[in-house]
């Protein structure tokens, strides 16, 4: 039995006291994971199940998990409860929140009343306590939209920037990077969409995955929602859902100004996730994402053309994404 198998037995059998030892390690299954290098088992007891996650410490941080659930349920938002951790390892025991994601409503109900679900969850989370978090600076900024460059134009298209391709390119990210900073900031997810969305037995929605929680900008969180990566919404019903969300998230902006912040966080996020899906493919062998790279391209194409200060950007953007269609 691995070490982590025995580890996790042992604390559900401290925990159901009357199951065997024997009855709970048969009850071990995998569970599917995600695009980091963590993975989750199912272990049942007593009708009762639990998930163990595995950590590695050389690529993830069980502690920081830890404390950020603690933040999202000290704002009455439901992240899973900790059961038993061992920190060094990377081995946590945690609630089972059910296999029933979010995305598996995208295709059933409409926009609108995932978006009234999802709204509480915004405003929520706009509260969590920041303190202690990393801040979601410049330098956090610029090293997400690199992977761009390095991931996506380099490693995929094979394609090395020019020097004055890359004059272009920094004058961009500096402007993206002025934009995020310049914008109200608070508890920021950096990965909320609907498959980090659990919905619980009794209809709430649990929130799994925020262990790279920052303080960051504002919209980032409904930029990340708007732009998903099941699901393409209509502009209509974006700038719809951008002006709902603004009461809650920047009452003290105007709708032209919220507009633009959402707009450009969601090209900057939508630059990075080409980057990453392109680095799963090359650096973890995750073929699946690549898939996805067209609808991405499809979100920054489409924002490249809506503001006055992209334009001398825009035709260069749109050649490099042209490199590998």
């Amino acid at each position: 039995m691995s070490l982590l198998k025995q580890w996790a037995v042992s604390q559900v059998a401290k925990l159901e006291r009357q199951v065997a030892f024997a009855d709970i390690a048969s009850s071990w299954v995998m569970v599917a994971g995600d695009a980091s290098f963590r993975r989750y088992f199912r272990l049942t007891a007593n009708k009762r199940s639990y998930i163990v996650m595995d950590a590695p410490p050389e690529y993830e941080d069980a502690a920081t998990f830890v404390a950020v659930a603690h933040k999202i349920q000290a704002a009455n938002l439901r992240a899973p409860n900790i059961y038993a951790q061992e920190l060094e390892a990377g081995f946590l025991l945690i609630e089972d929140f059910g296999d029933c994601m979010l995305k598996q409503h995208l295709l059933h109900a409409s926009g609108q009343s995932l978006f009234e679900q999802i709204l509480p969850l915004l405003k929520g989370m706009s509260h969590v306590g920041t303190h202690g978090l990393p801040v979601f600076d410049g330098v956090m900024l610029r090293s997400e939209l690199d992977l761009f460059t390095d991931w996506f134009l380099q490693r995929h298209c094979r394609h090395d920037l020019a020097v004055d391709e890359r004059v272009l390119w920094d004058g961009l990210c500096d402007l993206l990077v002025d934009m995020a900073s310049s914008q109200p900031q608070c508890f920021v997810h950096r990965d909320f969409h609907s498959c980090n969305l659990q919905v619980l037995n009794n209809g709430d929605l649990g929130i799994i995955d925020f262990q790279d929680a920052v303080l960051g900008p504002a919209s980032y969180d409904l930029a990340s929602w708007l732009w998903d990566r099941y699901v393409s919404w209509s502009r209509a019903e974006i700038e719809l859902w951008v002006e709902q969300a603004r009461p809650s998230l920047a009452p003290q902006l105007q709708p032209e100004q919220w507009l633009r912040y959402c707009d450009l966080m969601g090209l900057q996020r939508n630059l990075k996730i080409i980057g990453i899906f392109s680095r799963l493919y090359y650096r973890d062998e995750k073929s699946d994402y690549l898939e996805l790279l067209p609808q991405f391209s499809g979100y920054v194409r489409d924002v490249m053309s809506r503001y006055a200060e992209l334009q001398p950007y825009r035709d260069q953007v749109i050649k490099w994404l042209d490199l590998c269609r």
